[in-house]
């Protein structure tokens, strides 16, 4: 199957964050006194949301009379630190670059909230991704799995569904997938085994990021930069 626009989720299919991430959930442990965690724990509560990480690293979640301070504790040192040790997979960059030579539309979709996905996204892919849309519900868009921010990617790329693909590393982006209506891609290289994977219903797989580019024809009609 050949697409034209691709919407990449970011942490665990572009950006390996896993380090940053834990490290920023554990200061925020540490300065309130918590029990911190182990790099597979955070593996296991990412993926929807900085809110519901910390929902699941908190003892007692919500329920914790600490949360809202340890949440803004996190949020205030992974705006300062997201790069400390973040970096793209191997051969991700070369796959973006090829996907905007070749003419195809780029986005990313994330959980992460707002203001850190565009500056990672302005940090390391300032040339090959055109559109990064995080959390903002403030705004009215939903997180994934809702579909509100794979639409949101696709109007700003001015663009429709059709020819579009969702590539993603866990669950939550099969299901954003599906209720966007858009096929999903599932990377080996994330944060999730192809077992899981599986189990909840990925179907098509990819364990190599140039493999992404198979059967993607050059389109010279179209410049990268125009919306079809």
């Amino acid at each position: 199957m050949s697409y034209s626009t691709y919407i990449f989720d970011l942490d665990g299919t572009l950006l390996d964050t896993l380090g940053d991430l834990a490290a920023a959930v554990n200061y925020a442990l540490r300065m309130h006194r918590l029990p911190e965690r182990s790099i597979d724990e955070v593996r296991s509560f990412v993926g929807n949301g900085v809110r519901v990480l910390m929902q699941r690293a908190v003892p007692e979640g919500e329920n914790n009379p600490l949360f809202e301070k340890v949440l803004d504790t996190f949020r205030q040192y992974y705006l300062e630190h997201s790069l400390d040790t973040t970096r793209p997979y191997d051969d991700i960059p070369e796959l973006l670059r090829e996907l905007r030579l070749r003419g195809c539309r780029t986005a990313v979709v994330s959980n992460k909230f707002d203001a850190a996905t565009k500056e990672l996204c302005r940090h390391f892919f300032a040339d090959t991704i055109e559109v990064a849309v995080g959390e903002h519900e403030a705004e009215g868009i939903r997180k994934k799995p809702a579909p509100d921010t794979v639409e949101e990617a696709l109007r700003q790329l001015g663009v429709t569904k059709e020819n579009a693909v969702y590539v993603g590393d866990s669950d939550v982006d099969i299901l954003t997938a599906r209720n966007a209506g858009l096929p999903c891609i599932s990377v080996l290289w994330g944060f999730r085994s192809r077992d899981f994977l599986q189990a909840h219903g990925a179907a098509a797989f990819v364990s190599n990021p140039l493999q992404l580019l198979k059967d993607i024809t050059p389109q010279s009609d179209r410049h990268p930069s125009t919306a079809q």
